[in-house]
């Protein structure tokens, strides 16, 4: 009873002290309150203080895989599902300013997007911008979805979805789960088939980015389209 009375009483403090300046706390104060959210009658400071050694950082601890998570003790299935409850808000509130933007001009726009969503998949995934002819953004969807190092891309997928929105340009966006986002011979090659299609039906495919947790290779500026 002694030691609830005093986590209770330290997270009391944790809370005033958010209240009046959220930049004094610490990042393991902040990530050890958000724990606590969860596990409500538990002290999470050594938890929260655990995983910033285990992955370095606040955006390294919600980068991480959620098998790399289980390892550290104390991080069960309530946490696990609420991390991917956070990393879902957090992929809907990166998409959310593409989606109203008018225009996507540059690969870094797309690669933010690409990068909430898809950076810390474990699995290779393939997903789709559909741009009308203005750039702007038409949909944003996922095609397929492989094994850790391989997703298949089929050229006929891509151009139905593109005409079933009418869109008049394409990017193409893939993941890889090893961290190494530099293109295949394969992604090379498919690219290089989606592009000759998309061209004899009147489309462009503006570029292919393969991201991973913190990074992107984009075709476009590689000059490989």
């Amino acid at each position: 009873m002694t030691n609830t009375r005093h986590y209770m009483g330290h997270r009391k403090r944790l809370r005033e002290r958010l209240a009046h300046d959220p930049r004094q706390l610490a990042d393991y104060e902040i990530l050890e309150m958000l724990l606590g959210y969860v596990l409500v009658r538990q002290d999470t400071k050594p938890l929260a203080k655990a995983l910033l050694d285990e992955f370095g950082s606040l955006p390294g601890v919600f980068a991480a895989h959620p098998s790399d998570l289980r390892r550290i003790k104390g991080f069960g299935p309530k946490l696990e599902s609420f991390w991917s409850l956070w990393k879902e808000t957090w992929a809907r509130m990166s998409e959310l300013p593409l989606r109203s933007r008018p225009q996507l001009n540059t690969p870094d726009a797309v690669a933010s997007m690409a990068i909430a969503r898809l950076g810390t998949c474990t699995r290779e995934e393939c997903w789709v911008a559909l741009l009308d002819k203005a750039n702007g953004l038409l949909s944003w969807d996922r095609l397929t979805q492989g094994t850790v190092d391989q997703t298949p891309i089929y050229v006929r997928e891509v151009l139905s979805r593109a005409l079933e929105h009418g869109a008049s340009s394409i990017i193409l966006v893939h993941n890889h789960p090893s961290g190494d986002t530099h293109p295949s011979r394969q992604d090379e090659e498919v690219t290089a088939r989606v592009c000759r299609s998309a061209r004899d039906m009147g489309m462009r495919v503006l570029d292919h980015l393969v991201v991973s947790g913190n990074s992107f290779f984009s075709f476009q500026s590689h000059g490989l389209l």
